[in-house]
């Protein structure tokens, strides 16, 4: 997967197509990702012995393949190539400006 914490990617397919949001969690094992704002549902919460019980808004995880970067330069969705600097170090960049990511 080639998505990190923090990035800003759009929703490409499902009932939040279009959205925009930045990655809060990322579930390796099961290929997901959890964006703000995105895929939120209500979860009943029992009270306990310092809060009252109530209904909180939560967002779960979609699939990464739902979701594409957005480009630095045209602002738009596009998919993640990778290339080695000078020093050798692997970095992320995007196909459709050839620009860095980060």
């Amino acid at each position: 997967m080639n998505f990190k914490t923090g990035d800003k990617v759009v929703v490409i397919s499902g009932k939040d197509k279009g959205k925009e949001g930045n990655i809060t969690k990322i579930l390796r094992a099961d290929n997901k990702v959890v964006v703000e704002g995105v895929n939120v549902a209500k979860k009943h919460v029992k009270p306990n012995g310092q809060t009252s019980g109530s209904i909180v808004e939560v967002e779960l995880p979609i699939h990464a393949s739902n979701v594409m970067i957005i480009d630095p330069k045209t602002k738009k969705g596009t998919r993640i190539g990778h290339t080695t600097d000078k020093n050798g170090k692997k970095i992320r960049v995007s196909k459709k400006s050839n620009s860095n990511i980060d």
